[in-house]
């Protein structure tokens, strides 16, 4: 059972994220790496002979305690994977340094793929969560599944914002254990986000939120995001750590939203915006900018028209199966050509509602079906 070995090397003392690659890389294996002696640990980068003894102890115990907390998490209702697991969000494994553990309350769903990460400050303005809010239900309703840190201010927002659509789906990654609400009054909002997504975290079970978890929760964040967005923040903030995880070690797209000058939760934004990343002031902006999922993530996109079978019965005007999409995404394709063509007219033409629509191009452009031109008008890409 590759869990138990996974479990077994995140909780011993002495191998973080990066270290943990380096011994599987040289291992081969989490179930061979549990196995390592101290020559092959002290032939590690980065572990020198003393430590090495010091961490083959810790790996020796980590084995019954591993046991123990699978057993604790089956009482609490905790689902635990690892990077062998299907449901491993897949951008998460391609970061340098990606968790050995995730655990969950809610699931992870193959649609999670479709990510944008909504950071900013705890102590934001009237106008900063309003945004939030607005972003996550705008994002949430076109199909992306947003995730935040859970705490205060923005990342509530965002949260709160996405659950508004009907199939709204999000994410809080925390500092502490899945089992530990932080801040304590956002308790029910994780019970909803548990419903309606997944909490999530790579500390064991009872884990307090010392400050120190922080920034290393914000890899998981952005590592998980196909882009990161950013609303206010001034120039300390752990959102910025966030945003240049994203482009640096990620290369993940960074958006940010302008603010008001007078406002020094502005200057984080305003200073990425100057670095480089892209103003956001709509998701038009943020799907304009996603970058394409690399080859080795992504599932090519199938042949979308199957080649009919010439036949004297068949109507001329029947639609052509589609392979690999919904029935309203296919409508869609059929009613697009390479001529612009509006939402407006789409919604005339498939009788579908504004908001399917809305969710099915963005997920058409994802996939590199259609173009989005001038607007809202789209195309059909040949």
């Amino acid at each position: 059972m590759a869990l138990i070995h996974w479990l077994q090397l995140a909780m011993t003392d002495g191998i973080g994220p990066i270290l943990l690659r380096r011994l599987m890389d040289a291992a081969g294996s989490a179930e061979a790496a549990c196995r390592a002696d101290t020559s092959l640990l002290a032939s590690i980068d980065g572990i020198s002979r003393s430590k090495a003894a010091l961490i083959y102890k810790s790996m020796q115990l980590a084995a019954g305690e591993a046991k123990a907390e699978l057993d604790r998490a089956a009482a609490k209702n905790v689902t635990i994977i690892c990077p062998d697991n299907e449901t491993y969000p897949l951008l998460l494994k391609h970061i340098p340094d990606p968790p050995a553990v995730l655990y969950l309350r809610g699931t992870i769903e193959p649609r999670d793929l479709n990510s944008i990460a909504i950071v900013g400050s705890r102590k934001c303005s009237h106008y900063g969560r309003e945004q939030a809010e607005r972003f996550g239900a705008l994002l949430a309703g076109a199909g992306f599944t947003v995730i935040s840190g859970g705490a205060r201010g923005i990342d509530s927002s965002a949260h709160r914002g996405a659950m508004s659509p009907t199939n709204g789906r999000t994410i809080a990654v925390l500092g502490s254990g899945v089992d530990v609400a932080y801040p304590p009054e956002n308790d029910k909002l994780f019970e909803q986000i548990a419903q309606r997504g997944a909490v999530v975290s790579e500390y064991p079970l009872g884990t307090p939120p010392v400050a120190e978890n922080f920034p290393r929760r914000n890899r998981i964040v952005s590592g998980m995001s196909r882009g990161v967005l950013v609303i206010e923040a001034d120039e300390r903030s752990g959102a910025l750590i966030t945003a240049r995880q994203a482009c640096d070690d990620h290369g993940r797209p960074v958006f940010a939203l302008p603010g008001r000058v007078d406002n020094r939760l502005s200057i984080g934004p305003h200073k990425l915006i100057r670095e480089g990343a892209a103003l956001c002031t709509g998701i038009e902006d943020i799907i304009d900018g996603l970058a394409p999922l690399p080859d080795d993530v992504a599932q090519p996109l199938p042949t979308l028209f199957e080649q009919a079978e010439e036949s004297p019965e068949a109507e001329p005007e029947a639609p052509v199966p589609i392979v690999g999409l919904s029935e309203s995404q296919q409508s869609i394709l059929l009613h697009l050509t390479n001529d612009p063509t509006d939402v407006d007219a789409l919604i005339e033409r498939t009788s579908l509602s504004p908001q399917q629509i809305l969710q099915d191009l963005t997920m058409l452009t994802l996939k590199g079906a259609v173009r989005r031109v001038d607007g809202q008008n789209y195309v059909k890409r040949s």
